[in-house]
């Protein structure tokens, strides 16, 4: 029997150049070990409030004054400065650059900051929309509720109906003992035809 298990357990395993040659595959309960990434990471989210910022002082009259009198500055630097120290003269080709650089980079930062705010009201509409399909489920269940108070109380007997109620029965008396004659009160005229004529009291 010992030798048999032996002899089973030699056939399952494998060995030689089978064995050394096959690539182990990955276990799937252990995570796997990160990739090397030759790029630089970085938060999409910084990158985004980072562009929202610039995109915001880009829109503003600040911005405006300080790229004026920034043009203003290099233009008569590179004027009235003395030849040695001017940087860009006439007709200005490294400002052209500078302008259309900052220009090449702020079209990007501004659409980037628009898709997030596209998408920030995206997320408040939804919200607004489910926030408006509560608000009329409850108004319509409240509806409902109102219109089957109003049709409880139409059943439910009021004082000013309970009022009139008596006041009919008291006229109703008045005209049954004004037709009989009799001067005392009669509730139930019944009982007064059942009495024998004279008699005023029961036999005892």
């Amino acid at each position: 029997m010992v030798p048999e298990r032996e002899t089973a357990a030699r056939e399952r395993q494998p060995a030689g150049a089978t064995a050394a040659g096959r690539p182990r595959m990955p276990r799937l309960d252990q995570p796997r070990p990160p990739r090397r990434r030759f790029l630089p990471e970085w938060d999409p989210e910084a990158f985004g409030r980072l562009s929202e910022k610039i995109a915001r002082f880009l829109g503003t009259g600040r911005f405006i004054v300080w790229m004026t009198v920034v043009i203003i500055a290099w233009v008569l630097w590179n004027i009235a400065a003395p030849r040695q120290l001017r940087f860009d003269e006439y007709p200005f080709i490294f400002l052209t650059l500078m302008l259309s650089l900052q220009a090449s980079y702020a079209a990007p930062l501004i659409l980037l900051a628009q898709n997030r705010q596209d998408d920030r009201d995206r997320v408040n509409l939804e919200q607004d929309r489910k926030q408006n399909e509560r608000s009329i489920a409850d108004t319509e269940y409240l509806t409902r509720e109102i219109a089957a108070l109003r049709t409880g109380l139409g059943e439910v007997a009021t004082r000013d109906w309970i009022r009139s109620e008596l006041q009919d029965l008291l006229k109703e008396l008045e005209e049954r003992r004004r037709h009989d004659g009799h001067g005392g009160q009669v509730v139930f005229p019944a009982e007064r035809a059942e009495r024998p004529p004279g008699r005023d009291t029961d036999d005892r």
